[in-house]
């Protein structure tokens, strides 16, 4: 099979970084194209980018010339058939349907297009039949289609929230979020902010976790998605962590469920990428750690290459109805980012949508 070309849009950014890296060696999508703003245009990416992840800069990227967004400067420069964005969202609102309408799928990172009808936001072991949602797009006059990524918060939630949604039922979910430093970017959270600190508040974060879940969690029915029809409480804190999402999860079933059957329910979960197995997909995309302190960012965050979400301290909840709680966590910028990125372009790829 020969591999897809793709160009990554917003290469030099810490997603982006995430990007470069694992697509360097994707034995099924080359990167060909490094686009970012103008300041990094013209200059070889190992230049351009202030690289800030572990490893260094993939040596098959490092002498690519960074080329400006857009849809003429990326075509100029190849004939690629896939584009990755990991731009803001004030930018991928202007930037992403440009490629759509000129008929090159995006794969999108960013919030500009999820809460639209007719765009999925895909998890692919939670709702890989979403993606049948790009055909609506046509209307748009788009020739090909937008795909998104959800928070990286929202992802690790959802994530784990799939197997008890469907072997219990959910009523209403509670969740209080410690949220890693990388999340906010290079310069996004200054260093006198956060030493010796806890920032409890993360500007929109809430209204996306308590939104993105329930579409990402509806169901399909040919023409809309239909929203999950329980409650979503968020309350979203940043926290002096490089990087690892950790969550405290409040969930009232609609059936009584022991926290053994919660476990083994979480445990015995695999989706669409994992039947296909598809590249980025990890074997086990919930992983339940049975310590009282697991899951911690340090030790847990790149479980499955950074793709498995890791689960502890599954027990009651004495005050819901039929309440379990437990902690999760997930790498932010990894399968809370671009590794669910180029997981979707894979199982885009695997159905024929690319």
């Amino acid at each position: 099979m020969d591999k897809v070309r793709a160009a990554l849009l917003g290469a030099t950014g810490i997603v982006g970084q995430r990007f470069a890296k694992l697509l360097s060696d994707n034995p099924r999508i080359e990167l060909t194209v490094l686009a970012a703003s103008p300041r990094s245009a013209g200059k070889r990416y190992r230049d351009a980018v202030h690289w800030c992840i572990e490893g260094d800069v993939p040596e098959e990227l490092a002498e690519m010339r960074v080329i400006r967004v857009g849809l003429e400067d990326v075509k100029r420069e190849d004939d690629v058939e896939l584009i990755f964005s990991a731009l803001p969202s004030e930018v991928a609102r202007d930037v992403e349907p440009e490629f759509a309408k000129a008929g090159i799928p995006v794969i999108s990172d960013a919030s500009a297009f999820r809460m639209e009808k007719d765009v999925p936001i895909l998890i692919g072991e939670v709702n890989p039949d979403h993606l049948k949602l790009v055909e609506k797009q046509a209307r748009r006059g788009w020739r090909s289609f937008i795909v998104t990524s959800p928070n990286c918060t929202s992802n690790a939630l959802i994530l784990a929230l799939k197997p008890l949604k469907d072997e219990f039922g959910i009523r209403r979910v509670i969740v209080s979020t410690m949220q890693a430093l990388s999340g906010a970017g290079w310069t996004g959270v200054p260093s006198m902010a956060i030493t010796d600190n806890v920032i409890p508040y993360i500007k929109d974060e809430e209204e996306k976790v308590e939104r993105e879940a329930l579409k990402v969690l509806g169901e399909f029915d040919g023409s809309k998605i239909i929203p999950a029809d329980f409650k979503i409480s968020a309350s979203c804190h940043r926290v002096n962590v490089l990087e690892g999402h950790l969550e405290a999860v409040f969930v009232d079933l609609n059936s009584g469920a022991d926290p053994e059957e919660v476990v083994e329910a979480m445990r015995r979960f695999r989706g669409k990428p994992q039947e296909l197995k598809l590249p980025t997909a990890p074997e086990n995309p919930i992983i339940v750690r049975n310590e009282p302190d697991r899951p911690q960012p340090r030790l847990d965050r790149y479980a499955g290459n950074g793709m498995a979400v890791v689960v502890g301290r599954v027990r009651r909840d004495p005050v819901l109805e039929n309440g379990i709680k437990f902690l999760v966590l997930s790498h932010n910028t990894i399968r809370g980012a671009a590794g669910n990125a180029v997981l979707n372009a894979e199982l885009a790829i695997a159905e024929g949508y690319i």
